[in-house]
C-alpha cells in the first residue's frame, strides 16, 4: 500500500500560518518554525499553497514566476530549509502547481502584449478577435468564476480569456512551448525535494475547440461554472499521463520520497463520481479532491449517498475526504455549530481513504468577518460588493495569548495579512493543547487512533451497520467503528449492534445515549499504545 492511500495531509496557507520576520505576513521561515505543530497533530504530509512571486490579485494564485519564491515570503534557501525540516519530522511536502493561468505580470504575458496579434508570444495564451461590427464584444459568452465576462480587451483591440480574475490570463495548452515549460517546472521542484503536486483547476486547462458559447444554461455559481465548455475535456488525460510518467521516473534528491511514491492530486470541480474517476485511472493522477463530500448537506441520506458513490466509482486511486480549504467556508460556520463540525471531523477521519485538513480546522475556528476595507478576495469587487469571498477562512492562525495578533507575529495587529477577530483567545493552539476536551485534542486523538488502527483496505467501502433512511450513520473501518447521530433525538448506540467500546466522542455522552450532532468512535481490539488496552482515548 502506498503512503498516500490513507494519508492525512495538512493544507498550509503560508501568509496566514506563522510570521517569522515580524512584518505581519506569514512566511516560509515561520512555517518551518511551526511545522512541529503539524507533526504533533499526527498529519503525514503538508500541502503548501502558492508561495511564488505574485501581485496577489488572487491570494497568490496569480503567479509571475512558477519557479521563484515571493520576496515577502522568503528565499529559495528558506524553501529548502522548509523542505528539509518537513522531511526531518517525517512529513511529505506537496506544493501547488497552477497550470491554467499566469499573472498578467508574468514575463510571458508582458511579451504577448508587446508582441501583438498573431505572434508566437500570444499563442501561449487565448487571445481572440472580438465580435460585433468593430470587435467591441467579447469572443463568446463565457463568464468568469469571479463574476463578469471571462474576457478582457487589450489596447490593440484583441481580447484574452481569463476564467478567473482579469489579472489571471489563461494559458493555451495546445501550445507546445507551454507544455514543455511546465514539464521543466515539475522537474525544478522535484529537484528541490518536493514529494508531489496539487494541480490547481485541473479540469479546465483545455477549452473546447472553437471556444463555443456556453448558452443560457451555463452555471454561474462562483468558483464552479462547471457546465461551461472549458470543463473536463478529454485532452487533459494524455497530458496527465505525461506528468505521471515524469513523476514516476525523475530522480529524487536525498530526503525526498522515491519517484514511484510521489503524489499528484487534482483539484477538479467534477461532481459526477464516474467522470471524476477518469482523473485517477492508472497512469494518471493518484487522487482527486472529493468536493461532493465537502458540499454534502448535513443529512444522513445525502452523506451516505456521497460516501457510497465516492467509494464505488471506478479508478485506480484512493478516495479523498475534506471538510474545508482556503476556498471554502469553515465547517463550524457552514454546518451551523462547533458540535456538528466535530462530528463531521470524526466521520471524515473514520472513512477509508485520505483526509485533507485545512489549517485552523483542528482549532475549531469559525469563519471570520473581514471588514470591507480589508477584503482582498477579487470576488468582492467583481461581484459589486455582494460576495465577500473567501478571506474569512484565510485569517491568520491564533497561536497564543488572549488578543490579536495571538502569537502569529510580533507586528501590530493592524499590520497582519488579514485582521484577526476579537475573542479568539480560547481558540489558540496553546489554550487548547492541554485541554482534553478541546477541538485540538479531539483531532490529535483521532489521528493517533486512525494511525494505530489503519483500514485494511483504504479503497474498500466500509461495512455499514446503519440502513438507508436511518437518522444516523454507523459503519466499521477495520477495528474502528464510527457512529454519527444526525437526528434530532438522542441515539442509544448500544442497541445498534456495533462492536467495540467507546474510545472517542465529539461531545459528552449520557450513558449509552449519543446526543444529536455528535459522533462516537468504538474500538474492538486493544490499543497498542495503552497498557490497559483502551489507549486512554476516553470518550469525551
Amino acid at each position: 500500500m502506498s503512503w498516500w492511500q490513507d494519508t492525512v495531509c495538512y493544507e498550509l496557507y503560508p501568509r496566514a500560518f506563522a510570521d517569522f520576520d515580524g512584518d505581519g505576513i506569514g512566511d516560509l521561515a515561520g512555517a518551518t518554525a511551526r511545522l512541529g505543530h503539524i507533526a504533533e497533530l499526527g498529519a503525514d504530509a503538508v500541502w503548501i499553497t502558492p508561495f511564488y512571486p505574485s501581485p496577489l490579485a488572487d491570494g497568490g494564485y496569480d503567479i509571475a514566476d512558477h519557479t521563484g519564491v515571493a520576496p515577502d515570503l522568503g528565499t529559495p534557501e528558506d524553501f529548502d530549509r522548509l523542505t528539509a525540516r518537513a522531511h526531518d519530522l517525517g512529513l511529505k511536502l506537496i506544493v501547488d502547481l497552477v497550470p491554467n493561468h499566469t499573472s498578467d505580470q508574468h514575463p510571458w504575458f508582458q511579451e504577448a502584449l508587446a508582441s501583438g496579434p498573431g505572434s508566437a508570444a500570444r499563442a501561449r495564451y487565448l487571445f481572440r478577435s472580438g465580435r460585433g461590427s468593430h470587435g467591441e464584444l467579447p469572443p463568446n459568452d463565457w463568464q468568469s468564476a469571479f463574476g463578469g465576462p471571462a474576457w478582457t480587451r487589450t489596447a490593440d483591440g484583441e481580447w484574452y480569456c481569463h476564467l478567473h480574475a482579469p489579472e489571471q490570463p489563461d494559458l493555451n495548452w495546445r501550445d507546445a512551448h507551454v507544455r514543455s515549460a511546465f514539464a521543466d517546472i515539475l522537474r525544478y521542484w522535484l529537484d528541490r525535494g518536493v514529494d508531489g503536486f496539487r494541480v490547481d483547476v485541473a479540469h479546465a486547462l483545455f477549452k473546447a475547440e472553437g471556444l463555443p458559447d456556453a448558452g443560457p444554461g451555463q452555471h454561474r455559481d462562483p468558483l464552479r461554472n462547471h457546465l461551461m465548455p472549458y470543463y473536463d475535456q478529454e485532452e487533459l488525460h494524455p497530458l496527465y499521463r505525461e506528468w505521471r510518467a515524469l513523476l514516476d521516473t525523475h530522480p529524487a534528491p536525498p530526503g525526498a520520497v522515491a519517484p514511484q511514491d510521489r503524489l499528484m492530486v487534482a483539484e477538479a470541480a467534477v461532481f459526477d463520481p464516474a467522470r471524476l474517476a477518469r482523473y485517477i485511472r492508472p497512469g494518471e493522477m493518484h487522487q482527486a479532491f472529493n468536493f461532493a463530500f465537502l458540499e454534502a448537506a448535513w443529512e444522513p441520506a445525502e452523506l451516505r449517498r456521497v460516501i457510497d458513490a465516492s467509494l464505488s466509482a471506478p479508478g485506480g486511486g484512493s478516495v479523498t475526504w475534506l471538510l474545508s480549504s482556503h476556498d471554502a467556508v469553515r465547517p463550524v460556520t457552514r454546518l451551523g455549530s462547533a458540535r456538528r463540525a466535530r462530528a463531521a471531523a470524526l466521520l471524515m477521519l473514520a472513512l477509508p481513504g485520505s483526509a485533507y485538513l485545512y489549517q485552523g480546522e483542528e482549532l475549531g475556528l469559525p469563519q471570520a468577518h473581514v471588514p470591507d476595507d480589508r477584503v482582498r478576495d477579487p470576488l468582492w469587487e467583481r461581484s459589486g460588493h455582494t460576495d465577500r469571498g473567501r478571506d474569512g477562512s484565510r485569517v491568520p492562525l491564533p497561536w497564543s495569548g488572549d488578543r490579536a495578533p495571538y502569537g502569529f507575529t510580533t507586528a501590530a495587529p493592524e499590520r497582519t495579512w488579514l485582521p484577526q477577530p476579537e475573542g479568539w483567545g480560547p481558540y489558540t493552539a496553546s489554550a487548547q493543547a492541554q485541554d482534553p476536551d478541546s477541538t485540538l485534542s479531539l483531532y490529535r486523538e483521532a489521528l493517533r487512533l486512525r494511525r494505530a488502527h489503519p483500514a485494511p483496505d483504504p479503497t474498500a467501502a466500509p461495512h455499514w451497520y446503519s440502513a438507508p433512511g436511518d437518522p444516523h450513520l454507523a459503519f466499521r473501518r477495520g477495528a474502528l467503528t464510527c457512529v454519527v447521530n444526525l437526528g434530532d433525538r438522542p441515539l442509544r448506540w448500544a442497541g445498534l449492534g456495533v462492536p467495540g467500546r467507546p474510545v472517542l466522542a465529539g461531545g459528552p455522552l449520557d450513558g449509552d445515549a449519543l446526543p444529536p450532532d455528535t459522533a462516537l468512535w468504538l474500538l474492538d481490539t486493544p490499543d497498542p499504545q495503552s497498557p490497559e488496552g483502551d489507549g486512554h482515548g476516553h470518550a469525551r
